[in-house]
């Protein structure tokens, strides 16, 4: 399972959809086609759309990286132990802020700098592949977060399967074919809250729409949901014992409680209330 539990470590989560300039260099979209959700419709349509599934996945490298968000865990030199909310881009309102290069660049640049432990849920398949991709499209240059050791046990590297550096939660969980769970599946049955009031496929018309801090929010919620799947599962391989889990618990709730008082996440007062919801509905009935 998880072998060691870093001194920084970074849940996160990240939001795309569908690129239109990839839309139209892939399937020559004449430029007299300014509608984006028409653009995005001839998008879907190549990639196997049906009436059941209208909206299906696309490949990584034909979307845009909208939004990053993570949780923080550091223990300072002094053994004092933080939890910071992070996420990207700062502010929505800002367009060049939103702009795929500043989201996705800020967040390489910052893995290089700080070179944390990295958390995610489905984090191999989707969010590390959908970072190289795209930042190679976008012509980034991620020296910090691409340098790898010559072996894996000699230094930090992001890219070996079953890394201490990457732990992609989905595969440390997950069981074959139908019995691989969601993140949303997993979470809830701990007490953790899931999904929120949006669901990923959803994300598409919040961009459509211009609905970027929503799209913050709920990529904020993911990043907050999958930090709390990490501390159980590492509270159950043993790095935490039951009160140190439960301090750890306590900490990361004190900081949704301190960040849910500025307007600008004020939404993480549904967290919370989701998250009490759970926990007394579980309690009521011992398992």
């Amino acid at each position: 399972m998880i072998k060691a539990v870093k001194d920084r470590v970074w849940a996160f989560d990240a939001e795309w959809v569908p690129d239109l300039l990839a839309g139209r260099l892939l399937y020559d979209i004449p430029e007299d086609v300014s509608d984006p959700e028409a653009i995005m419709r001839v998008m879907w349509e190549k990639g196997g759309a049906t009436e059941e599934d209208p909206t299906p996945f696309l490949k990584l490298v034909q979307c845009r990286v909208v939004s990053i968000a993570a949780v923080e865990r550091r223990v300072k030199t002094n053994g004092e132990i933080v939890v910071h909310l992070l996420s990207l881009p700062r502010d929505p309102a800002d367009e060049n802020e939103r702009l795929e290069s500043s989201v996705l660049g800020t967040f390489l640049d910052a893995i290089g700098e700080h070179r944390p432990q990295l958390v995610g849920y489905n984090s191999q398949q989707s969010d590390l592949s959908i970072f190289v991709q795209r930042g190679m499209v976008l012509g980034l240059r991620a020296a910090g977060f691409s340098r790898r050791p010559e072996k894996p046990w000699e230094g930090i590297d992001y890219f070996a399967r079953g890394s201490d550096w990457n732990i992609d939660l989905r595969d440390v969980l997950a069981g074959f074919g139908r019995g691989i769970p969601s993140l949303h599946e997993l979470a809830v049955q701990a007490g953790v809250p899931g999904k929120m009031e949006v669901d990923g496929n959803e994300v598409a018309r919040l961009w459509l729409e211009g609905r970027y801090a929503e799209i913050v929010a709920y990529n904020e919620y993911d990043a907050l949901t999958t930090y709390l799947v990490w501390l159980r599962v590492a509270h159950f391989a043993g790095h935490f014992s039951k009160t140190e889990y439960a301090e750890e618990q306590q900490r990361l709730r004190a900081l949704v409680e301190r960040e849910s008082e500025s307007s600008e996440r004020a939404h993480l007062r549904a967290y919370l209330e989701e998250w009490d919801r759970l926990s007394a509905r579980i309690s009521a009935q011992p398992r």
